[in-house]
């Protein structure tokens, strides 16, 4: 009896899927072959439609194409205001995504789904934008054509010449809530383009030559049509699962081969591929996983192997199932992947044999309902050589001799109970007899969980003839006086085969489990892992680790570097070193994204098996897999895990090199962003000083000997003020460009603090002359050790700060002071203050605060500072003072003094 009921993971998954989707708006997206089929049109009918019934619906961008039947369903509608982008000189018109967020209609219709959009915008392409907006919870209609998807981009453009550089990712299309397909014939296409509906005419001339040729068309809509079929039938599979039918829906033609470790395989694989290559179908070839292959020779394992391998590289999609028997794996797996046509291989059993273990196409036949059955003849090939160093396990004679010694045993524990029963009557003592049998069966029981089928079977033979030759009179004889005794021979006998058997099922069922319990363990373990890791050094560690235990084997990750040549990467202790021939075999495997080495049939003498890791951009590295047992490699489920392993470890690659070019696209930008604002202070602040300059010289030039002395000495103190500024501002971009270098090289000295400030007030004593100057120093001051020079570049910076922000009238003051083995300095101000936010951001290049755009500069001035004080290990900071203005204070570090003043200090 088939169970009907829905599969209760996959009904998880599809509650979990659907909680995931309540907070999401669903995507539309109206599907066709090329430009003019009428897209736009469905939509914009489909956005009217849904208006009518009371939705609130907004055009966010619509391409009408100069069409009136278009633009006249575009009246009525909500219209989003599109974002005007400047370009190259040119402004160009986009779609308003936060517009849209802003204004969170229902449905909200985006044309052109695959456009790119102008820099400056949030994202680069418009399926970002629409991706947004449905995290928002906003419905969208959107329109695609077929050769914007990004895994049809290669194939369209071989087939029209033209590449597409603007594509949509598979992902976003599969993940569409619906798809409509919009289709016409291509006669009509070109009879649209000819009367203008698509393009104006003289581009509609030259687009029927080139890309709108009627053969492109034909096969533009072929993969538009297959393309939705791919998708109706995933949605058909996924309806079927959900409903639990097992049913078979012949809506198209898949077929299923049995692989097995029969020599004969290889043959079935074969013409499988020929029948789906005529028939044009799909193909799967399924090897089942039952209690019986626990027990298959290691040769028979390595042929299984290689038959599944054979059929991959033909183009089926191979698969191991598990289930109690292979006609019931088969046939469960067959319906739940809809399949039409099943095809297995003669039999070359012998009749005896199939009338004894029952017949696999028998049964196959029967249970298969509507399935098709495809029974197909051939000689069977012989079998491939085995490998010299693997060893077929032999059956162990010592299991028999237990199985002797458990059935002696319980004669032994029978003939005691025996010997209190043999006082009572031969009447009385004969019901006993059957507890006697019991005691067999637990021995019998016992013998099959602990030494298998074969002497558990020894085990229920002997114990019916112990049991008739002791204890069934007469006694020690195998003649039976009471004829009845025979059924409970024939029973006891038939009991304890049955138990034996089920028994040694249960024990290869549970073993069986277990391995697919550790190989799950093994990959969460894995996945687990590599979640927490985002540098290649650590992957590569992670892997090594957790694939050496896996597989008890050795293990090599190759990375290839920036010429595309793999190396292995990691400490040798975890995994192997591979000498010039293995690095060979790993290149190839990079190079070609197939695997090779042991137990394939590329390059079959390598000493490891080596897999690509592939991802959807390529290849991201090798992984190579030295087990301690070269024979585990031809294991189809170590096989499947290796491959698993593989996949996890290209992903996490894979997402440690966005990390990588994500980082390293964040240092450009930043790098960009600083060189736009260096050469746009420094334009602005070398043009103002420039200018002045050039003016007063022009004055004192032409004006000559008509100049009073008065304006003559003012004109050259503005030159020389405007020189001054700029050698300052040359200085700062010569300060932080050696900075950021780590060209600076700190000379320290015992210096006074009251020394250092007053020789920068000596420098600054024309430009402060009418300010009042505060200086609060103690004259207990300590020595400091610091570079004279460049604590003398933080006080001026920090005292033309302070004159430049603050009122000229404002007092300025100066204070220092000496407590927890540091000595700080500190310069504040009367100005309007620091902005809120603003205390450690004024620290960063080129950043200037609202207030202080207006003034010249470029930024530089309280970065140089920062960065001097934290060359001589102190810490600098800015902050309001109470009652206005902003106070800017550095501590410096305080070393033990010298014992004698240094005559400078002095």
């Amino acid at each position: 009896m088939t169970d009907a009921r829905p599969d209760p993971d996959a009904l998880l998954a599809k509650v979990q899927a659907e909680e995931a989707k309540q907070a999401r708006g669903k995507l539309k997206i109206l599907f066709g072959a090329a430009p003019g089929v009428g897209k736009t049109y469905a939509m914009l009918e489909a956005g009217r439609k849904e208006g009518k019934a009371g939705a609130d619906v907004v055009v966010g961008y619509v391409e009408p194409h100069i069409r009136p039947e278009t633009q006249a369903l575009v009246l009525g509608l909500d219209l989003l205001p599109r974002r005007e982008v400047e370009y190259r000189g040119a402004k160009l018109q986009e779609f308003d995504l936060e517009a849209a967020l802003a204004r969170r209609p229902q449905i909200l219709i985006v044309d052109e789904l695959a456009h790119t959009n102008a820099p400056g915008l949030t994202h680069a392409k418009r399926w970002q934008d629409v991706e947004q907006a449905l995290q928002a919870g906003i419905n969208v209609y959107t329109t695609l054509n077929v050769q914007h998807l990004e895994s049809l981009n290669d194939v369209v453009a071989q087939i029209t010449g033209v590449v597409q550089r603007e594509t949509v990712p598979d992902s976003v299309f599969e993940a569409a809530d619906e798809v409509e397909l919009v289709d016409i014939s291509p006669d009509d296409l070109v009879e649209r383009l000819r009367e203008g509906k698509v393009y104006v005419p003289h581009q509609a001339a030259r687009a029927i030559e080139h890309f709108f040729r009627k053969g492109n068309l034909i096969a533009l809509r072929e993969l538009a049509l297959l393309r939705m079929a791919e998708r109706v039938n995933v949605q058909m599979e996924s309806y079927r699962r959900e409903h639990a039918i097992s049913d078979t829906w012949p809506t198209t033609e898949r077929l299923l081969v049995c692989v097995s470790p029969s020599p004969m395989s290889s043959r079935l694989i074969r013409a499988t591929r020929r029948i789906a290559v005529r028939m044009k179908a799909p193909w799967l070839a399924v090897s089942v996983e039952t209690p019986a292959t626990m027990r298959l020779r290691q040769a028979d394992r390595n042929r299984l192997t290689q038959n599944l391998q054979l059929a991959e590289q033909l183009g089926a999609e191979t698969v191991t199932v598990s289930g109690p028997s292979v006609v019931e794996g088969v046939l469960s797996y067959a319906r739940g992947r809809n399949v039409t046509k099943i095809i297995v291989g003669k039999s070359h059993r012998p009749r005896w044999q199939e009338i004894l273990h029952g017949s696999f196409l028998y049964e196959l036949t029967r249970q298969s309902g509507d399935i098709d059955v495809y029974i197909i003849s051939g000689d069977p090939e012989e079998p491939p050589q085995s490998d010299p160093r693997q060893v077929v396990p032999s059956r162990n004679p010592a299991n028999y001799l237990w199985a002797v010694l458990i059935v002696l045993l319980c004669t032994g524990l029978d003939w005691l109970l025996f010997s209190l029963f043999a006082q009572e009557s031969p009447e009385t003592r004969a019901k006993y007899l059957v507890n006697l049998v019991m005691v067999y069966l637990l021995g019998v029981v016992a013998t099959s969980l602990r030494f298998g089928r074969g002497p558990s079977i020894l085990a229920s033979f002997l114990s019916v003839a112990a049991f008739d030759f002791v204890f069934v009179p007469p006694l020690l004889n195998f003649t039976v006086e009471d004829t009845q005794y025979i059924f409970t021979f024939i029973v006891m006998l038939a009991t304890g085969l049955v138990i034996s058997t089920l028994t040694s099922r249960v024990g290869l069922q549970a073993e069986a489990a277990r391995g697919r319990e550790r190989r799950i363990a093994a990959l969460y373990a894995l996945s687990r892992a590599l979640t927490a890791t985002q540098e290649v050094n650590e992957i590569v560690q992670t892997v090594s680790r957790q694939s050496g235990d896996a597989f008890d084997a050795q293990v090599a990750l190759f990375v290839p570097d920036a010429n595309k040549r793999v190396e292995a990467q990691g400490a040798a202790s975890i995994g192997f070193q591979p000498d010039e021939k293995e690095r060979g075999v790993a290149q190839w495997v990079f190079d070609h994204r197939q695997k090779a080495g042991f137990g394939t049939d590329t390059l079959p003498g390598a000493g490891a098996l080596y897999l690509p890791l592939t991802v959807a951009s390529g290849a991201v590295g090798v992984l190579g897999v030295r087990p301690t047992q070269l024979s585990r490699l031809l294991e189809p489920d170590q096989v499947h895990l290796m491959e698993a392993f593989a996949g996890q470890t290209a992903v996490a690659l894979e997402r440690a090199n966005l990390a990588a070019e994500a980082e390293r696209v964040r240092v450009l930008v930043e790098s960009e962003r600083l060189r736009n604002s260096l050469l746009s202070a420094v334009s602005h602040d070398l043009r103002t000083p420039l200018t002045a300059i050039a003016g007063a010289s022009s004055t004192l030039i032409e004006g000559d000997q008509g100049i009073e002395p008065t304006t003559r000495r003012e004109l050259l103190e503005s030159i020389y003020e405007e020189a001054e500024s700029l050698n300052r501002l040359v200085g700062n971009l010569l300060d932080m460009t050696r900075l950021d270098a780590g060209a600076v090289t700190v000379q320290k000295e015992w210096q006074s603090v009251e020394e250092l400030v007053g020789a920068v007030l000596n420098r600054l004593s024309r430009k402060l002359a009418d300010r009042a100057v505060t200086t609060r120093l103690p004259a207990d001051l300590p020595l400091i050790y610091v570079d004279a020079l460049l604590i003398q570049q933080v006080l001026l910076n920090l005292l033309e700060n302070a004159e430049k922000y603050s009122p000229p009238s404002a007092p300025i003051e100066i204070a220092a002071s000496s407590a927890d083995k540091k000595v700080t300095i500190e310069v504040g101000d009367r100005g309007p203050g620091l902005p809120a936010g603003d205390e450690k951001r004024i620290f960063e290049k080129f950043y200037r605060s609202p207030a202080a755009r207006s003034r010249s500069g470029v930024g530089l001035g309280l970065t140089i500072c920062r960065g001097i004080v934290e060359l001589h290990g102190g810490k600098i900071w800015a902050r309001n003072r109470d009652g206005g203005g902003a106070l800017f204070g550095f501590a410096l570090p305080l070393e033990e003094q010298p014992s004698e003043v240094p005559p400078e200090a002095a």
